[in-house]
């Protein structure tokens, strides 16, 4: 049986890829309107930065201040159009932070799929490698704290995706054992290969239509749209009753 669910929260239940990229343009756009560079280099230049930064994370980040992060990561888009401003590259992150809010939203059928999965009696849990520092807001703006049981950040544990020392600390806490445990994300490197590394049902939401690492175990099942989540948790829970 599977008696609780843990979701990723960046590109799993929501387009976080889409928000930071429109966010990130327009933010761009007004410093271009303002220095006269071109605003398109510009954010393709955050966008790397901060691709960089989230793909390469590691346990030393935890302890450091996302936003100080953000500036830094701004500071060099910024030097890489020519800009060398410190000051501007901190008033650019703070608007860019501002900016993101208005884009954020869930896939549709995110919350239905939440509350079906409540009606099944099942509890329901937040896994995510973002900083409590800004994801407990940006949660909050998406209408999903009271959607979920439990919400675990990776600054607050100590611990990132795909270590399983992460997936069961959020497993003991909402008291279910990891081989009645599944999880629901977008990233094969960091939810699918940890899920799978303590025993615990793996749903990967392939978006981005990845394929499977060479030699690596293959989840129990694949979606490629967040539409085909709820099927593919009542398959697996029905193999596992099976099986």
């Amino acid at each position: 049986m599977i008696d609780l669910v843990l979701f990723d929260l960046d590109d799993t239940l929501h387009d976080d890829t889409q928000a930071c990229l429109l966010a990130g343009m327009e933010a761009a756009e007004e410093v271009a309107s303002e220095r006269n560079v071109d605003a398109r280099a510009l954010a393709d230049a955050y966008a790397r930065e901060a691709a960089t930064f989230w793909h390469g994370l590691a346990a030393e980040n935890l302890k450091t201040s996302l936003r100080g992060l953000r500036e830094r990561m701004w500071e060099r888009a910024l030097a890489d159009v020519g800009i060398v401003d410190p000051s501007l590259a901190k008033k650019v992150a703070q608007r860019y932070y501002e900016l993101r809010k208005k884009y954020f939203a869930l896939f549709p059928g995110a919350l239905e799929l939440l509350e079906e999965q409540r009606g099944r009696g099942r509890r329901l849990g937040i896994l995510t490698n973002g900083f409590a520092e800004t994801h407990i807001e940006k949660i909050a703006l998406l209408g999903l704290s009271e959607a979920v049981d439990a919400t675990f950040f990776a600054d607050d544990a100590g611990l990132l995706k795909p270590d399983p020392a992460f997936f069961a600390h959020a497993c003991r806490r909402l008291g279910v054992a990891p081989q009645h445990a599944a999880m629901v994300g977008d990233r094969y490197d960091r939810d699918i290969a940890g899920a799978l590394a303590l025993g615990m049902t793996a749903i990967w939401l392939n978006i981005r239509g990845e394929s499977l690492p060479p030699g690596a175990p293959a989840p129990h099942a694949t979606v490629s749209a967040f539409s085909g989540v709820g099927r593919a948790l009542e398959t697996a829970a029905a193999r596992t009753r099976n099986g």
